[in-house]
């Protein structure tokens, strides 16, 4: 099972977490996180970073033509869009690299998610005016029905305490891990990083569909 580590600031958690078996790293471009990097910062992090570790940008939001120069600006594998964006938002960029998370309520939910053509979805959770790193749990019921219909990442208040609950539960594709792992907002704790990681591959769960496998760098739009 792959497992992304998200909230990556500096050089220094992002060799960490390579170092320790990540398959993914996330870059949040949120200005409002107190995770966010700037995209001269995430570049510099990146184009020191091996080929193998997929690298995700993280966007809330943002202008369309922003997200296209950021992406190619640093040199990201992967779209993480974690905020209110439409289906037709989506469609203006490439399928094979785009993620979307949302935060179901119920079934209904659930229905609205087929007219997003996006690579995966992730189920994370949300609070009024919070994007994600809420350190709350989502709702991995529907997101183990979710699971049947679309490629996973889970999300969500995801520790040491949960994780293996969450893989059983839920059987994701991937899990993505960002607060569970910190020493504070943006720093990662190696402990806390490595335990997560072993613990995930040790879960035994394996798939032969990737969603953060690195490929040949794709173009941002789907136009």
């Amino acid at each position: 099972m792959e497992i992304k580590i998200c909230g990556i600031t500096n050089m220094e958690d992002a060799v960490m977490a390579f170092a320790y078996g990540a398959d993914a790293l996330g870059f949040i471009f949120y200005e409002k996180s107190p995770r966010y990097v700037s995209p001269e910062t995430a570049m510099s992090i990146i184009q020191n970073l091996p080929d193998e570790i997929s690298k995700v940008g993280v966007f809330v939001n943002h202008d369309i033509h922003a997200v296209r120069q950021i992406y190619e600006f640093c040199g990201l594998d992967l779209i993480q869009l974690h905020g209110d964006e439409s289906p037709d938002y989506c469609r203006e960029f490439s399928q094979s690299i785009l993620i979307k998370a949302i935060s179901p309520r119920n079934e209904e939910d659930l229905g609205i998610v087929n007219q997003y053509n996006v690579k995966a979805v992730i189920v994370d959770a949300r609070e009024s005016g919070l994007y994600g790193g809420t350190g709350k749990k989502s709702n991995w019921e529907l997101a183990a029905k979710l699971k049947e219909m679309h490629l996973l990442v889970l999300s969500g208040g995801l520790n040491a305490g949960n994780i293996l609950q969450g893989i059983r539960t839920v059987s994701p594709h991937a899990v993505d891990v960002n607060s569970g792992v910190e020493l504070s907002p943006g720093k990662k704790d190696p402990k806390k990083v490595q335990s997560m990681i072993e613990t995930v591959h040790a879960a035994g769960i394996k798939s032969n569909t990737k969603i953060f496998t690195r490929r040949k760098h794709a173009p941002v739009t789907a136009r």
